[in-house]
């Protein structure tokens, strides 16, 4: 295998990590350590991305928390970074050129001095946005957009309502950009409870904003009296959900799901003959399905639609540096229930 490379005068056979020994809570500080490992293997697809900055979403905090570290473990997904390097099969970038991504469940993790990923799931970065601003972005983007296109099949002239629970959340705060953007025809009800995330919904467009504790549909129908076409979840594993959606969804509709519930009764849906459809965005790398180049080209979609000024970042808090103690930090944000958009960290 061929690798192209920058120029350098003997390239180090380390690199600095960021990753776990053992699951421990988020407020033991031991919880995230640094380490020096061998730089990432480069494939013939791949991508080495010297990394500027990441994001922490809910599955980091689980794997922390819950996963074997086999010795030494590296988490991140997101990150936004430059290519250093490349594999002789890659036609979409070349040395230089800035990227963002979310990377892969099966491959070590992007909080690392260097990483390996697959060209083919990886995105031009936003020129207008700083490194942090758009590592908030891949994968709640690639969720939200597979949610939203590929499985609900919201086109530029679908016509109906939208429910989006959860939406001050990393894949809500930019699901209602992009339905706004590119299903602008379809009205969108985000759910929220706290009045600064109810204030932060709306100010990324959605239509109504309903509080998603109590009565869940009780409170949808106040605003949306005759259903709602598509629901988006990311909770329907909590108690009286899937009763709750049953209530609100119109006949023929559909919902779509992220979470992890241990049972699912979707004997219930069969009444009104409504659809489920699971989303998991690291199913195209897992599998190395035949489209996964899907991924790049809904991230540089998405870049564009950014720097035409139609999307926003969801970044919300900054930290800096990109080292153990700021990551932690940005793990107890995600782990408290309570953050608004996506918590980045970078050395910028």
């Amino acid at each position: 295998m061929t690798e192209t490379t920058a120029p350098r005068s003997s390239a180090p056979t380390l690199m600095r990590a960021i990753g776990y020994t053992a699951s421990r809570p988020a407020d033991d500080p031991a919880a995230l350590v640094e380490r020096a490992v061998p730089r990432p293997h480069v494939g013939p697809h791949d991508l080495l991305v010297e990394v500027r900055a990441v994001s922490v979403n809910p599955v980091d905090v689980k794997q922390r928390a819950h996963a074997g570290a086999h010795g030494f473990r590296v988490l991140g997904y997101d990150a936004a970074g430059v290519v250093t390097a490349k594999g002789e099969a890659v036609t979409l970038f070349d040395v230089g050129d800035h990227v963002y991504y979310a990377g892969a469940l099966d491959r070590p993790g992007t909080n690392s001095q260097l990483h390996a990923v697959d060209e083919r799931i990886v995105g031009r970065k936003p020129a207008s946005l700083g490194w942090a601003d758009a590592a908030a972005l891949p994968l709640t983007t690639l969720t939200a957009y597979e949610a939203l296109f590929h499985k609900l099949r919201l086109t530029a002239t679908s016509a109906g309502t939208l429910l989006v629970v959860g939406a001050a959340g990393g894949v809500g705060s930019i699901m209602i950009q992009l339905a706004k953007v590119l299903a602008p025809g379809v009205r969108v009800i985000g759910t929220a409870s706290r009045p600064e995330s109810q204030a932060w919904v709306t100010s990324l467009g959605a239509d109504a904003v309903v509080d998603h504790h109590g009565d869940l549909a009780a409170n949808v129908l106040s605003a949306a009296p005759d259903g709602v076409d598509w629901i988006f979840t990311a909770a329907s594993a909590k108690p009286g959900a899937v009763e709750a959606y049953v209530r609100i969804a119109k006949p023929f509709g559909q919902v779509v799901a992220i979470d992890d519930p241990h049972h699912l009764d979707v004997v219930s849906l069969k009444s009104k003959a409504l659809s489920w459809h699971w989303e998991f965005m690291f199913a195209r790398s897992m599998h190395h399905a035949a489209d996964m180049i899907e991924q790049h080209r809904i991230l540089d979609h998405v870049a564009e639609l950014v720097d035409e000024g139609l999307v926003r970042t969801t970044a919300t808090e900054r930290l800096s540096p990109l080292d153990p103690e700021h990551l932690l930090a940005a793990h107890r944000i995600v782990e408290s229930g309570r953050s608004i958009g996506k918590v980045v960290v970078s050395d910028e």
